[in-house]
């Protein structure tokens, strides 16, 4: 069973709404923050990324940052203005392109079922990370950062979207990267029909957002212990899309130098390996398939079959790209800590790789063939991880428009 409930959003007018929305706080660095911040004072960006409006220099986790993010956040609701919803309400969030559309249901998840595992995570999280996400949510009294689940689609939930979408909404805008954000709320009985379909879910999983509800769930004991009402703080905010709408793109790699190879030599070494390498497209066609950019041209590489029982992890891409190259003939071990790798997310396509080698910041270029959500499921009831940097997740949803406050 899974718990869905509806709740009251902090939310900006809408006609704030696309200055107010912003994009996630982890996909930005502090200068590219700074930058969009200084063109939008209502962006979001000045709340959870709060060092925008101290020096240069500030440390990100500087007592500092998180008294600057409380007194923004503050400023903003006068601002924008943001208002609480006068009942408590679910939504439906739509995030469209010119190449994909998907709809979701924003509402307040269960951080007990987060904790006991029925809401399933696939990647391991960052001390680092959580801590200041954490001290970020105990110190504002709100979760910013909205989580993205999936789940296995439901019919009736799917048939109520269809619905509710062809009436007037909250927000319908454009963002500055060409995805529209449109919000529909969805009350009164509407509500317990969603409630109800979501009881049929034996399980959900974090698709994108795993440090947003590790924090929630941190704060959630911190407060608890602070004597805070814990049943307010006892859910995290997050939209859960269907399956099969969500749109997983490959995370490509880079690598910093060949070290004491020539190009030459990286393709003999290739091949002594026992992996079939020919001219090809820059975008592999089938999974088990890798393109590789050196020495100005487009390689083929086809991975070695995974071994008969060696489970779903071990046939990832990624994962038979580590073993079968990275590690043996770049001697990168960890890619968590090694700085001669780099990752790009697939929304940049070929192009950024190309650029990228051809600019110098790297030395060869692979773009993968995207995971699919069949195995980020699969690998997630298993309570396995995935590699690291193993999906990226397009288009992705905006922070500031729905605010759980604890």
């Amino acid at each position: 069973m899974s718990s869905l409930s509806p709740f009251r959003a902090l939310r900006p007018a809408p006609e704030a709404a696309a200055q107010v929305a912003s994009v996630p706080y982890d996909v930005v660095s502090t200068d590219e923050a700074r930058a969009i911040a200084a063109e939008n004072p209502l962006s979001f960006l000045r709340v959870t990324r709060s060092e925008v409006d101290l020096p240069p220099g500030t440390m990100p986790y500087d007592s500092r940052v998180y008294a600057q993010a409380s007194k923004n956040f503050e400023e903003l609701k006068r601002a924008a203005p943001m208002t609480i919803e006068l009942a408590p309400a679910l939504y439906f969030y739509r995030l469209k392109t010119d190449w994909h559309e998907q709809i979701g249901l924003a509402g307040c998840f269960s951080l007990e079922e987060y904790s006991h595992g029925s809401i399933k995570k696939h990647e391991r999280t960052r001390k680092d990370k959580e801590d200041d996400r954490t001290r970020h949510i105990t110190e504002l009294r709100a979760q910013t950062g909205i989580a993205f689940l999936t789940y296995r689609a439901l019919p009736v939930v799917n048939a109520l979207a269809q619905r509710v979408s062809a009436t007037p909404p909250l927000y319908d805008f454009a963002a500055p990267d060409g995805v529209t954000h449109t919000i529909w709320r969805v009350g009164g009985a509407d509500i317990s029909t969603l409630v109800d379909a979501f009881r049929s879910l034996p399980a959900l999983y974090i698709a994108d957002g795993h440090h947003r509800v590790a924090s929630a769930a941190r704060a959630r004991d911190l407060l608890a212990g602070a004597g805070a009402r814990t049943t307010a703080g006892a859910e995290f905010v997050a939209v859960a899309f269907p399956d099969t709408q969500v749109c997983i793109l490959p995370y490509n790699r880079v690598v910093k130098d060949l070290g004491v190879q020539t190009p030459e030599a990286l393709l003999a070494s290739i091949e002594l390996a026992g992996i079939a390498v020919r001219p090809g497209p820059s975008m592999p066609e089938r999974r088990g398939e890798v393109s590789m950019y050196l020495g100005g041209s487009w390689h083929t590489l086809r991975l070695p079959a995974p071994e008969p029982g060696t489970g779903r992890i071990h046939s990832l891409d990624v994962d038979l790209l580590q073993r079968s190259v990275l590690e043996p003939l770049f001697k990168i071990g960890d890619v968590r800590t090694d700085k001669r790798i780099d990752f790009v997310g697939g929304i940049r396509g070929p192009v950024e790789l190309e650029r990228m080698v051809e600019a110098g910041e790297a030395a060869v270029a692979f773009s993968m063939y995207p995971v699919s959500v069949g195995d980020l499921m699969a690998i997630a009831d298993t309570g396995e991880v995935m590699p690291p940097k193993s999906t990226w997740f397009e288009p992705k949803l905006r922070d500031g428009l729905l605010v759980n406050l604890i």
